[in-house]
């Protein structure tokens, strides 16, 4: 099996927005055009808030990864806001090769770094518990935002 890459990790996090995209729309349609109720946005927006929280980190460890602009880290993550956007952005960075290469495990001989390369360098080390970690931190978030209430008031 080969090893993931920044390309395949960012990818497959760039379908799951644009299927969980689909999830809340089928969801809104239900509620307010067939009168299912809150259910279906309940389930939907749940999942895609998951997986939206996901993507916006996924994208950041890409981008400090592959030494994104600041520019094109926002265009990343504005593309999870719009909906079915996260993947015409990833073909779009993928064809200007800018999801090429491994991980970086450490800095280059005489390569300037900062503490997220730093932070990336030890995620990429232990990817197995930096993906618990990430799961948690994200999990975390977003039982912070449910308590919060939803974006919109419900009718």
């Amino acid at each position: 099996m080969e090893a993931m890459t920044p390309r395949s990790l960012f990818r497959g996090l760039a379908i799951a927005e644009l299927v969980t995209w689909t999830l809340l729309l089928v969801g809104m349609l239900l509620k307010y055009g067939l009168g299912a109720g809150d259910w279906p946005v309940r389930v939907g927006g749940g999942v895609h808030g998951f997986v939206f929280l996901a993507y916006l980190v996924v994208t950041t460890v890409v981008a400090v990864n592959q030494r994104w602009s600041f520019g094109t880290t926002v265009l990343g993550w504005v593309s999870a806001i719009v909906p079915y956007t996260t993947l015409p952005f990833e073909v779009g960075v993928a064809r200007r090769g800018m999801l090429d290469g491994r991980w970086r495990r450490r800095a280059a001989a005489g390569d300037r770094h900062g503490p997220l390369d730093r932070l990336l360098f030890v995620v990429v080390r232990h990817p197995v518990l930096s993906a618990l970690v990430g799961v948690v931190l994200v999990a975390a978030v977003f039982g912070v935002l449910l308590a919060l209430g939803p974006p919109v008031p419900s009718r």
